[in-house]
């Protein structure tokens, strides 16, 4: 069931395009809301709304805050002419009609014939994003760098505020959402044609797929959302690329599951993933990099995965530093955590550099 509340809008700030964060009174206190002006139509100070608070009664993490769902007694709004007839968010409340990219640009993804051996990362967390294109518009600054998003986080691509910033800075080219997930440059069906599109129809040179943010897990084995990084891989083999792993890792995260390498990508790479991958690391200390191979070897990850150690050099790992984007993941910063962050260019650099 939906946690259905309603409010009243007392101020409205655009932080980026897609979204608008408002100022509501609900339940006698002053909250933030997140609202989408596709899905909920035009939102204005003294709007009477009807909000869903489920996440922030649960006390939930990123997707911890109030979303508006509708304004009461709103203005009656239709969707642009050009809007196509594919469904997302389909058989919801708030499905609604896109182009598919797999509509727009027909020829050129029915023409596509593979990826033949082009290298895209795969990134555990969304998090990783921002220093996988750092470290790949350093390695290659004319490259045209495209973000395929799935469906394993936030699904509206409005809600990430690192894409807007990469994009703000220049160095995020295009992004694709896939299935579910909706507010790419270009829409499609599946991860598969996604990822097809990135190449065929944005003429990407470097390619990274991940979820949105948040990440939902469950302290489990195969309970919780990186398990999507497995199916990204065996897509982008199945469409005879060369999938890369920027792996999960960290020293400074207090919970063990998490330590060294994290079990969501051991769990991805050693369930979801049906095919032999990268599993790229930058340069760390020898008992760290041999705790981390460790434990990919008891988990038998080696026969069939391959660890590529990455040099990242002194201009990607200045650039990270002095990244125009805000490097944080579970609330820690590359100096709390470069590690974290240079498995992600490390990855970054090893795809980064063929040509």
């Amino acid at each position: 069931m939906i946690r259905i509340r309603r409010g009243v809008v007392l101020e409205v700030e655009s932080p980026r395009p897609g979204v608008l964060r408002a100022l509501v009174e609900v339940e006698g206190e002053k909250e933030q809301a997140i609202v989408y002006p596709s899905l909920s139509g035009p939102v204005r100070p003294g709007d009477r709304v009807v909000l869903n608070t489920g996440a922030v009664a649960l006390g939930l993490g990123t997707g911890g805050m109030h979303f508006v769902i509708a304004v009461e007694g709103g203005a009656d709004v239709d969707p642009p002419d050009h809007a196509g007839h594919a469904m997302k968010l389909r058989y919801t409340p708030l499905q609604h009609a896109v182009e598919a990219v797999e509509e727009t640009h027909r020829e050129a993804l029915d023409s596509f014939t593979g990826l033949a051996g082009m290298p895209v990362v795969v990134a555990p967390l969304h998090s990783a994003l921002a220093p996988v294109v750092v470290a790949a518009g350093t390695v290659r600054p004319h490259a045209r760098l495209a973000f395929v998003m799935t469906e394993g986080g936030a699904l509206p691509m409005a809600f990430s505020e690192t894409v807007a910033a990469l994009k703000d800075a220049g160095l995020l080219d295009t992004t694709v959402t896939c299935g579910q997930a909706f507010g790419g440059d270009l829409e499609a069906v599946n991860r598969f044609s996604g990822i097809a599109a990135a190449k065929a129809v944005a003429q990407a040179d470097v390619i990274v797929a991940c979820a949105g943010p948040g990440n939902l897990g469950t302290g489990s084995r195969l309970g919780h959302a990186s398990i999507d990084a497995g199916e990204t891989i065996n897509a982008i083999a199945a469409l005879g690329g060369r999938p890369i792993v920027a792996p999960r890792i960290s020293f400074a995260d207090p919970r063990e599951r998490h330590r060294g390498i994290s079990h969501h990508t051991i769990g991805a790479l050693s369930v979801a993933a049906l095919v032999g991958t990268e599993i790229a690391l930058p340069p760390l200390a020898p008992e760290r990099r041999e705790e981390i191979v460790g434990r990919l070897g008891e988990a038998h990850l080696l026969d069939i995965h391959r660890v590529v150690d990455v040099e990242l050099g002194d201009d990607v790992e200045a650039a990270l530093r002095s990244s125009p984007v805000r490097l944080e993941s579970m609330g820690r910063t590359f100096d709390d955590d470069p590690d974290y962050f240079r498995a992600g260019a490390a990855a970054a650099v090893l795809a980064a550099r063929v040509r």
